[in-house]
């Protein structure tokens, strides 16, 4: 585990993807706390030298907060416009956020075309290379305001392993309000083992259970297929609990946290 872990705190491109729930508090308003300590410690990060892509969920979340609803809208249409307030709200937060630690952010909004289609792929990398190169962090979500089913990516976790994909990214950590993967539900098995290292990704799929929070869209199920996209692309992945985010630095520092998913080309004499 040693050689990974020293793979890992050597990372130069990272995309940290964030969920809901950890943006979000249970009554839907925005962790001002949390959101702040994220802009704090991807400035430092990207202030050491290190490329950040900021993959966020939260806009639908954030609206939800701000229009007074209580539950999550079902209908297309509402998600779009509820989406289309919330990514507002949040972008304008993260530039007001990320200007006070002298860094600056830009948005990204992907659909599915915008991966799928050669041309299309080919513009977003460049897009991505050139903020990078500026020194500018990306703040990607899905283009809530105009998917349908035949354009949606589904989900940020696959989303933000589609990203690590596309820009060739060294690392992938998922901050969820759960500290790994466990053998088993820890929230009705008190017994449950959190697993430290995944080498093979198929022996641990009966661990995954349903949706994660109320506010949120992924689970544990949507963090192994993630895991699956961005291990196959030689990209290491990490699942952390987004409570601490402080793990990012102890990752970096060659510390275990969380869950370790091991890209495809540390798999060999270790696999399990």
């Amino acid at each position: 585990m040693n050689d990974v872990l020293q793979d890992i705190s050597a990372a130069q491109r990272i995309v940290v993807k964030v969920g809901t729930s950890t943006l979000t508090y249970e009554t839907g308003k925005m962790n001002l706390k949390r959101i702040d300590q994220l802009a704090r410690i991807l400035s430092d990060l990207r202030n050491r030298g290190k490329e950040i892509i900021l993959v966020s969920s939260g806009a639908i979340g954030i609206a939800m907060g701000k229009l007074g609803l209580s539950q999550k809208p079902q209908e297309t249409r509402q998600k779009q416009a509820v989406a289309a307030v919330g990514q507002c709200e949040l972008m304008y937060l993260y530039d007001k956020l990320f200007s006070e630690y002298n860094n600056t952010v830009a948005q990204i909004l992907l659909t599915k075309d915008d991966i799928a289609i050669p041309r299309r792929k080919r513009n977003t990398q460049n897009t991505f290379a050139t903020l990078l190169e500026m020194g500018i962090i990306p703040v990607v979500n899905e283009n809530d305001t105009v998917s349908t089913d035949e354009i949606e990516i589904g989900d940020n976790d696959t989303l933000s392993a589609v990203v690590a994909d596309l820009v060739d990214a060294d690392l992938l950590v998922l901050f969820s309000d759960i500290d790994g993967l466990y053998d088993s539900d820890p929230r009705t098995n008190p017994d449950a083992t959190l697993l430290r290292i995944v080498y093979d990704i198929d022996k641990v799929k009966h661990s995954a259970g349903g949706a994660g929070s109320s506010r949120g869209t992924g689970g544990m199920i949507t963090k192994l297929a993630a895991a699956e996209i961005a291990t196959s692309a030689g990209i290491h992945m990490v699942i952390a609990n987004g409570a601490n985010l402080n793990a990012l630095y102890e990752l970096l520092e060659g510390n275990p946290i969380g869950t370790l998913f091991v890209s495809k080309n540390f798999r060999g004499e270790n696999d399990e």
